[in-house]
């Protein structure tokens, strides 16, 4: 890769770090709007904001009855996909508790992906509570899964496809060019530091 090429995907990169630091200012001050704060994680509201959210809770009965019955009969198809999510989360923590430590990789929190708060939110039902639970495990298990197969690949196999692939990593910029062998041969190893690192540039 020449000097041009990498200096101005090491530029892409902090121009995408600038923007994801302005979207969490953006967003803090969209949590002082909707008078929140947050406290070792914890979102707590005001108690007249919670009156609010209670007032515009839907009944349970009403949801209930209100529900198209194709939404009913799907449920149990969606809610089946908790048992190979589950089976899933398991083989990843195991995967990466045992392989991760051989290689130097630093191993992935599943709590930074794995959020369960949506429950706290005075507006929601008790079906609604559950649905979003099942919902943040689901997603929050895909997510954590993708950071440890993205560590994965950028020690392994750091080589960009030769066709695009949509939703690529954050690791993934930085990967090799398809068909560049010198490139692989002479930086193969630096790429593995930088798994070592965890930390995607």
């Amino acid at each position: 890769m020449s000097e041009t090429v990498r200096d101005e995907i090491a530029e892409l990169a902090g121009s995408i770090r600038a923007l994801e630091r302005q979207l969490e200012t953006a967003l803090a001050r969209r949590r002082i709007e909707l008078n929140y704060k947050l406290h070792d994680g914890v979102a707590r509201f005001e108690h007249a904001i919670l009156a609010e959210h209670r007032l515009v809770k839907a009944r349970l009965l009403g949801y209930i009855f209100g529900a198209r019955p194709a939404m009913i009969l799907t449920a149990p198809a969606i809610y089946a996909l908790i048992i190979p999510v589950l089976l899933l989360d398991l083989f990843v923590a195991v995967y990466q508790t045992v392989c991760f430590p051989v290689y130097g990789i630093p191993r992935v929190r599943r709590s930074d992906y794995v959020v369960f708060d949506r429950g706290l939110l005075a507006y929601l039902n008790a079906i609604e509570k559950l649905n979003c639970a099942y919902c943040s495990y689901a997603n929050g298990v895909f997510g954590y899964v993708r950071e440890v197969a993205s560590r994965t690949e950028e020690y392994w196999c750091p080589i960009k496809h030769a066709r695009r692939v949509l939703g690529v990593h954050t690791r993934y910029g930085r990967f090799l060019d398809y068909g560049d062998a010198d490139g692989y041969r002479h930086e193969l190893e630096r790429l593995r530091a930088e798994a070592r690192s965890a930390e995607p540039t």
